[in-house]
């Protein structure tokens, strides 16, 4: 992933449409910058820091998401299938990582299971907002970002899908999602275009 804030043309090979955000009915969700995830999650530190700080400017509202498991109740099938590795509650993996531009006063949406919809309150919050559009950053492409991004897309909403700010285990998995992003589901940009769409506002 880059850390720099060049243009990344490489996924513009799986687009079929384009379009830009617009910051009077958008938000900004960050899935899951965790300590736990801190390996995958650091080389994009800049990009998603540059992404944040530019929705800030556009007074678009930002949303950070928090995964972790309280008690055996809300582990599902998470347990099962990541053969008992969760991320538990007050431990310092759950907590999010401090080079993360994140506010006290910024809205934290927990969560137990792979989308950020899923018995949280996000889509009423998003709904009292005034939102209409949502973009994707963090972690895992794969997992934790792209169910948001389907089950955003189911619940109505239009769905911006982050290129070089979002990460996950292994390059084959996030090229694909972004594949299946732009196919189905979501418009994709990075940094460069997020700042260009921005800036004509």
């Amino acid at each position: 992933m880059s850390s720099s804030l060049k243009s990344c043309s490489s996924y513009e090979k799986y687009e079929i449409r384009k379009r830009d955000p617009n910051p009077k009915s958008c938000a900004l969700l960050v899935i899951d910058m965790q300590n736990y995830f801190s390996s995958m999650a650091t080389p994009i530190l800049h990009n998603l820091n540059t992404t944040i700080n530019l929705c800030r400017r556009a007074s678009i509202p930002v949303i950070f998401t928090r995964h972790r498991h309280k008690s055996p109740s809300d582990h599902g099938m998470l347990e099962e299938w990541w053969f008992g590795d969760l991320i538990i509650d007050g431990t310092v993996e759950s907590h999010l990582m401090a080079a993360l531009d994140h506010k006290g006063e910024d809205m934290v949406v927990e969560k137990n299971t792979y989308s950020a919809f899923r018995n949280t309150g996000l889509q009423e919050k998003l709904v009292e907002m005034g939102v209409e559009e949502v973009i994707v950053t963090g972690v895992m492409t794969n997992l934790c970002c792209e169910t948001t991004a389907r089950e955003a897309f189911i619940r109505g909403f239009r769905v911006f899908f982050s290129t070089d700010a979002t990460a996950t285990s292994d390059k084959d998995l996030h090229d694909a999602t972004l594949k299946n992003m732009a196919y189905g589901f979501a418009y994709l940009l990075d940094c460069q275009r997020l700042k260009q769409a921005l800036s004509t506002c």
